[in-house]
């Protein structure tokens, strides 16, 4: 039996303002899938795991995979740093980042990191409809 997941792939380098433009056509696939209600979640989620690359990933490469799942749908984000991104439990009050993760936990409905074969990682969370 041959099942088909819907899914977008994508493989590009990242900047400041790749963000909008990826958060535009993660919307656009949850409205083409039904699944619209999951807009703001994943927003929140796709623009930490994405702004992630751009600070802290030398070369900025990464691939977007987004996958829909009946109704839930899973987001990934690789990239070649071995660096595991870590959760800051009281992230300073005065400081711009550190909260990404917490932001991520609170949105979704799971999440986690992976290392991968070769060196990188990938960083994914799931987010269910209804």
């Amino acid at each position: 039996m041959n099942f088909h997941i819907p899914h977008y792939r994508m493989s590009l380098s990242v900047g400041e303002h790749s963000v909008r433009h990826i958060r535009n056509i993660v919307r656009s696939l949850l409205r083409d899938w039904g699944l619209a209600e999951l807009t703001d979640a994943l927003d929140v989620g796709v623009s930490e795991l994405v702004s992630n690359v751009v600070r802290h990933v030398p070369d900025r490469r990464c691939v977007l995979l987004v996958q829909r799942r009946k109704s839930v749908v899973r987001v990934e984000v690789s990239d070649g740093s071995p660096d595991l991104p870590l959760i800051s439990l009281q992230p300073p009050l005065d400081g711009e980042g550190g909260r990404g993760l917490l932001l991520v936990d609170a949105v979704a409905d799971k999440w986690g990191v992976q290392p991968r074969p070769g060196g990188g990682k990938t960083v994914w969370f799931e987010c269910s409809a209804g």
